[in-house]
């Protein structure tokens, strides 16, 4: 898919991914474009679906998020229906930023962000483990953060 944009698109979603916030004139000054080509160039990569949604990405411990969890989970029951009804009721909570329906050992990897230890076992026993049988669980947690990159990296 990446084929069907030029180096300006490129150029484009590698700024907007650094600063979304920037305008499309300020982005047309860097491209030397007109702020109207920009706007129809990101109009165009949002209908295409290479532009998801724009966020603000905040400090977790400064909006009471401080534990960061890796929670590896493995289903009793490997049928469809369960796999998806699992996946359908875990990204409904709001604990869970990501989850990974993954190949391996555990069927899915959810990240999740409560306040402290406790609140993360409120969430398992009130919701994770109300969902469906599991099979295995396993928690990390994170110490510290080394790295958190929201951009990914792309060439024209």
């Amino acid at each position: 898919m990446l084929n069907k944009l030029d180096a300006v698109d490129i150029h484009i979603l590698q700024i907007l991914q650094d600063n979304a916030r920037l305008t499309n004139k300020e982005i047309g000054e860097r491209l030397h474009k007109s702020a109207s080509a920009i706007n129809d160039r990101i109009r165009r990569m949002q209908e295409q679906g290479y532009i998801k949604k724009y966020v603000a990405v905040l400090d977790n411990k400064k909006i009471g998020r401080g534990l960061i969890a890796f929670t590896h989970v493995q289903l009793r029951d490997h049928s469809k229906e369960t796999l998806n009804y699992f996946e359908n009721e875990i990204v409904k909570l709001p604990e869970v930023l990501e989850c990974y329906h993954m190949s391996g050992q555990y069927d899915f990897i959810l990240r999740v962000a409560v306040k402290d230890l406790d609140a993360y076992h409120q969430f398992l026993m009130n919701h994770l483990f109300e969902t469906v049988p599991l099979g295995s669980l396993q928690s990390t947690f994170v110490m510290r953060e080394a790295k958190a990159e929201m951009a990914y990296p792309i060439q024209p």
